[in-house]
């Protein structure tokens, strides 16, 4: 009885020494974050990279209209060439809003390389056209949706060089072009590199 009590005691002052050891949970400002870096990609690289790359799109004049009107964009595939388990829309929907913001493109979400993005465009003309239970002057008319101007795509690649026996470097490219669609010609291409120099010890993927 004595030996069970006594170890019950071990076990709760090791439990509460250890949570005193615990790195506490904080809140990150991501408009001001000034944590350490890491050898992976986070968000204030996409952050970055999405936000040169809409400097340098609008810049370029390749999404300007002559008549002040918008261009009709659609995403097309985005590679991820890394070590790492990325999301791509990380980096694509931060170019999107960018330029959704500048007034000058509009994203379908009705066309894509994987498909449509939202499918109740294309759901809801299907499911509701002659049925009776809808007004079908309400419902979506055939030839009424609108086909894109420009189509964007990517790839983001990594390269890892070792420097000594201590020390590596890691490099991201992270790769953009838009194409008129009609033609196929690009009219505009970018590159915006991001380079990262640590420990060998540290795990870039």
């Amino acid at each position: 009885m004595r030996q069970t009590i006594l170890w019950t005691i071990i076990l709760a002052s090791v439990g509460v020494l250890l949570g005193g050891c615990a790195t506490k949970t904080t809140n990150i400002d991501i408009n001001n974050d000034k944590g350490e870096a890491v050898m992976g990609l986070d968000y204030r690289d996409f952050q970055a990279a999405a936000q040169d790359m809409v400097e340098s799109l609008l810049a370029s004049g390749a999404v300007t209209k002559k008549d002040g009107g918008r261009y009709v964009l659609a995403v097309s595939r985005v590679v991820n060439d890394t070590m790492q388990h990325i999301d791509t829309d990380q980096l694509v929907k931060k170019i999107r809003v960018g330029l959704l913001q500048s007034g000058k493109v509009i994203v379908t979400t009705a066309v894509s390389a994987n498909g449509a993005e939202d499918k109740m465009s294309m759901q809801a003309r299907k499911e509701l056209r002659g049925n009776e239970e809808f007004k079908q002057e309400s419902v979506a008319g055939k030839g009424s949706m609108i086909a894109p101007d420009l189509s964007l795509s990517g790839k983001i690649l990594q390269r890892n060089i070792r420097v000594d026996s201590s020390t590596q470097r890691v490099e991201y490219y992270f790769q953009m072009t838009l194409t008129e669609i009609k033609t196929g010609l690009a009219y505009w291409e970018d590159e915006r590199i991001i380079g990262k120099q640590g420990s060998n010890k540290s795990v870039a993927w």
